[in-house]
């Protein structure tokens, strides 16, 4: 249950850049979110699929809703699916890697997440035809991109670091007060 609260309030998260700032940059929580959910899901095939499907339905909605009512801009599906794609292939990411979490999983699976997003994102804008169909208009796509990406891997290392460091973090003060106690009691 844990898992969709977090998928919930990253999903939320989006709407803060957008209430703070016209173009919102991308510092959200959702991709550290996305790894999250994706590391606690557990189950049969089935139950997972529900899961995912779950998480899905609630992020397409608050693309619908961020799209339509907060941009103003007209809703098209088509424009949406590697997006949607990539939420599943964030949280089967997070699966892989975060089942069991260290520094070097939450570090690999923080710069998978990000850099995936930024090219996806990039070359669909790119394929769209907002930019030349050249290597110069991809570069300039993906350079117009960078400010978004570079929030965005800071955003997801902060709520990967705190989604997966708070517990450990607790979990090891607890352990010292434990032995401290015992020190004193002996």
């Amino acid at each position: 249950m844990s898992a969709f609260i977090v998928l919930i309030v990253a999903a939320l998260s989006r709407l803060v850049p957008v209430v703070s700032h016209p173009h919102g940059w991308n510092f959200t929580a959702l991709g550290g979110g996305l790894l999250f959910f994706g590391s606690r899901m557990k189950g049969t095939r089935w139950q997972i699929a529900a899961k995912l499907g779950a998480g899905l339905a609630l992020l397409a909605a608050m693309d619908f809703y961020l799209t339509v009512y907060a941009y103003g801009y007209a809703w098209h599906t088509s424009e949406y699916l590697v997006t949607w794609l990539w939420y599943v292939a964030a949280c089967l990411l997070g699966m892989g890697l975060l089942e069991k979490a260290g520094v070097l999983r939450c570090a690999a699976a923080t710069l998978a997440s990000a850099t995936s997003f930024f090219l996806l994102s990039n070359l669909a804008v790119w394929m769209g035809g907002m930019y030349p169909h050249t290597l110069s208009g991809l570069g300039t796509a993906l350079a117009m991109g960078l400010p978004f990406y570079r929030n965005d891997l800071a955003s997801t290392a902060l709520t990967v670091g705190v989604l997966f460091g708070v517990p450990v973090l607790a979990a090891r003060i607890e352990q010292a007060m434990q032995a401290s106690h015992g020190n004193r009691i002996a």
